[in-house]
């Protein structure tokens, strides 16, 4: 089969690789018709996260069909379509008894495209099948379901639910790519007060409006004031970090308000400087974390509802065998105005976001 894999910082290449197969009897190999290209897998190109092994296949996203499962698998059998997450549970150990899921210590967390072979393949094998992939109703788009593999339980949990967004809160999400979209979508299930977005790039500002950022500012335009101006001097109530670099955790830690959240959702490679001799006296509580997806039962219901904006997202569709090409888009994305890219499943109308 071809798959996309990481061959060292700055390498990749779309190559033949053997078929997965059933390892242990929890597993599942499904047929891949359907994956996307994440921010994570950017930062893992670029050398910041070196756990990944050279060799190994990128991807942690992907609506497929199971194609052979193993002799524990309950839940699925061959010819259900469904949702791969981008995180594996155990459901044995400590952290997923307690929905941590991402924390698993039984062989799962994030491993897919990590510490074993990811989705951007034809074919991929998941482990502990019971708990990692979901089964999809014929009525969510592919397009839309596979939003549902990591950035819309992300920007929901890390970054909304961590941040205890409330009615009335001022949101600053800093960072209006996929992963910040998703959390101006998801906060305004709390009803905030007001959502300002933050970026370097006009086009993905422009998404945000879209969404439902009521203000943005670029990141290169003084957001400091225009947050200030916003919140009577006060600073915002909850400040979501979407990017993954120091300057946007800095920004973050400068516009919160006294007793103030921050949510780090970003992936970092660098350290982020923690201005200590200023906050330690503001009561500000940041939050880290990695997605659980325990809420991915749940906004597959709403998506099934109507009520997330998802296939809105996706401004780019690829075939699967035009994985560089999609790639170089989405790592392009101030001059694309790539959001979401899409590889595979059937032929969809896309509703792009204004570029």
């Amino acid at each position: 089969m071809k798959a996309l894999v990481f061959q060292g910082p700055g390498k990749t290449s779309w190559q033949t690789v053997p078929e997965p197969g059933v390892k242990d009897a929890a597993d599942a190999v499904v047929r891949v018709d359907t994956t996307t290209i994440c921010g994570t897998d950017l930062h893992i190109i670029k050398g910041d996260v070196p756990e990944v092994a050279p060799g190994t296949v990128l991807g942690h996203e992907a609506v497929g069909e199971i194609v052979e499962t193993g002799s524990e698998v309950r839940t699925v059998r061959p010819g259900d379509r469904v949702l791969v997450s981008c995180i594996s549970a155990c459901g044995r150990c400590r952290f997923c008894r307690e929905n941590r899921y991402g924390q698993c210590r039984g062989g799962g967390g994030w491993v897919l495209g990590h510490l074993i072979d990811g989705t951007q393949a034809e074919f991929v094998r998941v482990p502990f099948a019971d708990f990692s992939v979901h089964p999809l109703p014929n009525s969510v788009d592919s397009a839309a379901a596979v939003l549902l593999a990591d950035i819309l339980p992300t920007g929901y949990e890390v970054g909304v639910l961590n941040g205890r967004v409330g009615p009335g809160d001022t949101v600053v999400v800093v960072g209006a790519g996929p992963i910040g979209l998703a959390a101006i979508a998801a906060a305004q299930l709390y009803t905030p007060g007001k959502i300002i977005a933050v970026d370097l790039a006009e086009p993905r500002l422009a998404a945000a409006r879209a969404i439902g950022a009521d203000a943005t500012v670029g990141a290169d335009e003084r957001p400091e004031e225009l947050i200030k101006d916003l919140t009577e001097g006060l600073g915002a109530d909850v400040v979501i970090e979407a990017v993954g670099v120091p300057e946007a955790f800095e920004l973050c830690t400068r516009v919160v308000r006294p007793g103030g959240r921050v949510a780090n959702v970003g992936v970092h490679g660098k350290p982020a400087a923690l201005h200590l001799e200023e906050l330690w006296i503001k009561d500000v509580t940041i939050t880290t974390g990695l997605v659980d997806t325990y809420s991915t039962p749940l906004l597959l219901r709403m998506m099934a509802a109507g009520r997330l904006p998802s296939a809105q997202l996706v401004t780019h569709r690829f075939e699967i065998p035009q994985m560089e090409e999609a790639y170089d888009v989405f790592s392009r994305a101030a001059e694309t105005g790539a959001l979401k890219v899409v590889l595979g499943g059937p032929p969809h109308d896309v509703v792009a976001l204004p570029a």
